[in-house]
């Protein structure tokens, strides 16, 4: 196993030694752990799916307050021999009793129940689908057998892995919730207190768990032994999942955002995710002006993308939700025509005011992301998630695992596009992408970072083709956030100079740190010119790229 920490001996995190060049395949994963295990699944000659579930299943126990088998995601995925791609889609739902009026707001226009029941407990939790996903990929894109892709993450858990400072700190901030629901307390406090940093974190029962979903697949899972210890938290805590739900959950199987940018091809995430559309949209309003001249950390540049920001994050929050429940307007979203007519609303000397309210704002900055090249021409992007960090906090007693507190990413407005109601899934702006060029692979990415996903993924792929930066600065550049809060979040590398001429132009401004994982976390793969792959796992927070 990789001996890489993220971090020093004082506990500072590390923003370097996260890239590789490579000549066979790459991993770019958040956690080096998986990133080895996806590493090695290459070198025994798996394909890109195989290496991607590897990652998946590690990640899920390296990096458990973000994603996890009590989760669900995204996978995005490319066929190097055929050209074909797909979308999966095995993202939580809402259980069959879901109705909008199941919570009560805290206060009015807020998107959390009074007594956080959409946030903490398994009341919060949607169905898990990421083992569902998991395993069809496995089944319909990979080469190998369960046993050979989960086994390595059985062995992670068994074995132990280091407590980063980002990992301890998210169990400090949540260890009474640990300690309230199920057996969370037993795996991530160590004598009532939180693992210390540089500490090895065991977990063996999620060790004997993917034990048992390697050799029992699906239905062990979702009707079978571990079902029955989801339902019993489920009863003891009053929640209202039911063995229906578990046993009825199903993969969706979908066509990829399809879009372009400047002589690229963009392929991306479709609703019920948010992220590609709007990822799409953006670009098409950045094409009506000449960012190319601009610098990256001037205030003229930066006031186009938080103006752009602003207009699209607010179709977002009018138009978006799951398609089998809402209308979405996705020919009229993508259109070129209606970019232009955006863009021109755009003035170019001061910010305008965002349209009212935002029922989207309070999405987590948890999840994850993983890229994946092969040198057959697959590629893999991956966004997994349990919504905030720990999701509910709920371990079914002797799984080892997470329940998600995916309920939490609807909003509580009953005439919202994105309201409570029964197998549905919540909105989500999860956004695995891949760029071609020219019919040829370009570019793998996506980011965990909630709303701030979306302008992750765009500011990156602006700093490849606009700005002409290689991987590894394209993902280290300082970035900005900007939805529907008329405030510019940024990181404090961007000089001080740049933020007084944004904020003479109207724009409320906030400074996070110089790195800060709100930003999200670009773990990403490209294919160089010469058939190389690069890999770059984002330094805000504690992954690492891995090539064959």
């Amino acid at each position: 196993m990789t001996e890489f920490r993220p971090f020093d001996e004082k506990g500072n995190m590390i923003r370097t030694g996260r890239t590789c060049t490579c000549s066979q395949g790459v991993v770019s994963a958040g956690r080096a752990e998986a990133a080895e295990i996806g590493h090695d699944i290459l070198a025994q000659g798996g394909n890109a799916v195989d290496a991607a579930v590897a990652v998946a299943f590690a990640l899920g126990v390296c990096e458990p307050n973000a994603s996890g088998i009590g989760g669900g995601g995204f996978m995005l995925l490319r066929n190097g021999k055929t050209g074909d791609s797909v979308f999966l889609d095995f993202r939580e739902n809402a259980p069959a009793a879901a109705t909008p009026d199941m919570y009560t707001p805290a206060e009015p226009g807020s998107n959390y129940d009074k007594d956080m029941g959409n946030v903490y407990s398994s009341k919060a939790s949607g169905v898990p689908g990421d083992v569902a996903g998991l395993l069809y990929a496995l089944e319909h894109y990979g080469t190998m057998k369960p046993e050979q892709v989960i086994s390595p993450a059985a062995a992670l858990a068994r074995e132990g892995f280091v407590v980063t400072p980002l990992l301890h700190q998210d169990i400090r901030e949540h260890q009474e919730q640990l300690k309230k629901y199920g057996d969370g307390w037993k795996i991530y406090l160590n004598d009532g207190k939180p693992w210390p940093v540089g500490s090895m974190l065991k977990n063996p029962d999620l060790a004997d768990t993917l034990d048992k979903v390697a050799k029992g697949g699906k239905a062990v899972f979702y009707e079978g032994e571990i079902a029955d210890r989801i339902m019993d938290l489920i009863a003891k805590d009053g929640g209202i999942l039911t063995r229906d739900d578990l046993k009825s959950f199903k993969v969706r199987v979908l066509e990829p955002v399809r879009a372009s940018y400047r002589g690229y091809e963009l392929l991306s995430s479709p609703p019920p995710s948010s992220g590609g559309v709007h990822i799409a949209q953006i670009l098409n309003v950045l094409e009506n002006f000449d960012v190319a001249s601009m610098k990256p950390d001037s205030a003229e540049y930066l006031h186009l993308l938080s103006e752009v920001f602003k207009i699209c994050y607010a179709d977002r929050s009018a138009y978006m939700g799951d398609p089998n429940f809402v209308p979405v307007p996705l020919e009229g979203l993508l259109s070129k025509e209606y970019a232009k007519e955006l863009a021109e609303r755009i003035d170019m000397t001061k910010a305008h005011k965002p349209a009212e309210g935002n029922p989207f704002k309070h999405e987590s900055i948890s999840t994850t992301h993983f890229s994946i090249a092969d040198s057959d021409g697959n590629l893999v992007a991956v966004t997994r998630t349990i919504n905030h960090f720990f999701g509910s906090c709920a371990v079914p007693e002797g799984t080892g695992f997470l329940l998600n507190d995916e309920m939490e990413d609807f909003t509580l407005d009953p005439s919202s596009a994105n309201a409570v109601a029964g197998g549905k899934i919540p909105l989500s702006c999860m956004s695995p992408t891949i760029l071609m060029k020219d019919g040829k692979p370009f570019a793998v990415l996506g980011s965990p970072g909630g709303t701030r996903i979306i302008s992750s993924v765009v500011q990156v792929i602006v700093n490849l083709i606009d700005f002409g930066m290689n991987l590894e600065d394209a993902v280290g550049a300082p970035r900005i956030g900007d939805d529907q809060t008329d405030l510019i979040i940024y990181e404090s590398r961007i000089p001080e100079e740049t933020i007084s001429k944004l904020e003479e132009m109207g724009h409320p401004t906030y400074g996070y740190d110089d790195w800060n994982r709100i930003m999200g976390s670009v773990n990403s793969c490209m294919i160089l010119p010469d058939g190389t792959f690069q890999g770059v796992a984002d330094p805000r927070r504690d992954g690492l790229a891995v090539g064959l």
